[in-house]
């Protein structure tokens, strides 16, 4: 069993940046790929990136590709999400998650519990 904490969101203007963090509990972090999706109200919950489990593979949205960069440390048992070039587009409940190398949702096992980001114009 994995429990994701996300941490790191904010309020932020168009232009800026943050850096999202996903702290896993438990030993088998390292065998899991990690994904970050994003859902804005009124939306369906999208994908956004995942690395795979051992850090060297990651893919991205095309929205988000180029800005946004997917990475791990599996000694911390953590997964970072750095966005640049926030865009207000970019508003949404940001989810972190634990499964099998995927942009689907169906593919992953353990959800946290998401952190808002808000970029405003």
């Amino acid at each position: 069993q994995v429990q994701l904490v996300e941490s790191g969101g904010g309020l932020v203007q168009a232009g800026g940046s943050l850096r999202l963090s996903c702290a896993a509990s438990g030993r088998t972090f390292s065998t899991y790929a990690m994904g970050w999706f994003r859902q804005a109200p009124g939306k369906e919950r999208e994908f956004v990136a995942v690395i795979s489990w051992r850090g060297s593979t990651a893919y991205y949205a095309d929205s988000v590709k180029g800005r946004f960069t997917i990475s791990r440390d599996n000694v911390k048992n953590t997964v970072y999400l750095q966005m640049n070039s926030l865009k207000p587009e970019d508003t949404a409940v940001y989810y972190c998650a634990a499964g099998n190398y995927s942009w689907r949702a169906d593919a992953y096992d353990h959800w946290g519990q998401g952190t808002q980001v808000t970029v405003s114009s």
